[in-house]
């Protein structure tokens, strides 16, 4: 038996911290994903799992023994004990089903560099989930913990807006590629944030209102509605000001930018990954004016997204 399971990686574009409690957020799935091929064979009593990266280069492998189910062997410990944690949660979450086994083979490629935070661990969640015939947000709830926003993405292959209500959550695809696409930007800012330290930053500074829900979710509307690029930086700088105002933190185009002529949005966890830049300037010239900072991945929005 083999299995093929192929996985959206993601980009929170609003909502960022407040879609934890109950805000409309809007994501995309981002063409860079990750590739899961799950074997089985009567050859070995253990599980193997090798990772290998966006060049096709061998990173990790370990391997698993059943009964009890612990890590045998691996070349890091730490991503060894993580995925020993998700196995075990697969178990819990579907006591029932033998879907462990000895013989088992996974080989997951990641397409983007692990460090640019386009979701190595949802992507692997979700395929994970899907592999096990488990519900992925209780995969999450039991590992990484999160919004699950990402989730949403890894299965998607169109822009979403996301809600949590009631300790359900909810997606519905949106359309969502700007006329002035064109003048869009993904930067990486050659630094990985960590979500977790993020969350309980802003878990610690804000409780939001009700109030606070409905001034982003109405910034996550305008963003999706905006009819021209200076509408969209409005809602762009709207939204960065409310954020960096709840969080006590510096807007990422004062820090970083501050002689740039176009907007700057952070995505997701603030302070790593990508930032939205818009441009009324060539492509050209807005990519040199991010090299000259040191930052050499500007990615046009059409060329992050899945283009239908």
């Amino acid at each position: 038996m083999e299995r093929t399971i192929s996985t959206y990686g993601k980009l929170l574009l609003t909502g960022e911290y407040f879609v934890l409690n109950g805000a409309l957020a809007l994501a995309i799935p981002a063409r860079y994903g990750q590739q899961f091929i799950i074997k089985e064979s009567a050859s070995t009593a253990s599980i193997r799992w090798e990772s290998f990266d966006h060049q096709n280069q061998k990173w990790f492998e370990g391997y698993f023994n059943l009964n009890p189910l612990r890590v045998k062997e691996s070349t890091d410990s730490a991503v060894a004990e993580r995925l020993l944690q998700i196995f075990t949660a697969l178990t819990q979450l579907n006591p029932e089903s033998t879907f462990l086994k000895p013989g088992l083979s996974f080989q997951s490629y990641l397409e983007f560099p692990n460090n640019w935070g386009l979701g190595s661990s949802s992507t692997l969640i979700a395929a994970l989930a899907q592999w096990a015939a488990v519900n992925p947000y209780d995969l999450l709830a039991q590992t990484f913990g999160g919004s699950g926003y990402d989730l949403a993405c890894a299965i998607s292959d169109q822009p979403l807006l996301y809600q949590i209500q009631k300790d359900t959550r909810q997606f519905v695809q949106v359309p969502f590629f700007p006329d002035f696409h064109d003048q869009l930007y993904f930067v990486f800012l050659n630094q990985k944030q960590n979500s977790r330290e993020g969350i309980q930053r802003y878990r610690t500074l804000v409780n939001p209102s009700e109030a606070d829900r409905r001034i982003v979710s109405q910034l996550t509307l305008d963003f999706l509605q905006a009819k021209d690029l200076k509408e969209f930086e409005a809602v762009m700088n709207e939204h960065e000001n409310f954020v960096a105002t709840k969080l006590q933190l510096p807007k990422v185009k004062a820090q970083k930018f501050p002689d740039y002529w176009g907007a700057v949005k952070s995505l997701g966890a603030w302070g790593g990954d990508f930032v939205l830049a818009t441009s009324s300037k060539s492509r050209d010239a807005t990519v040199s004016y991010f090299k000259e900072k040191g930052l050499e991945t500007v990615i046009p929005f059409a060329d992050m997204m899945i283009v239908r």
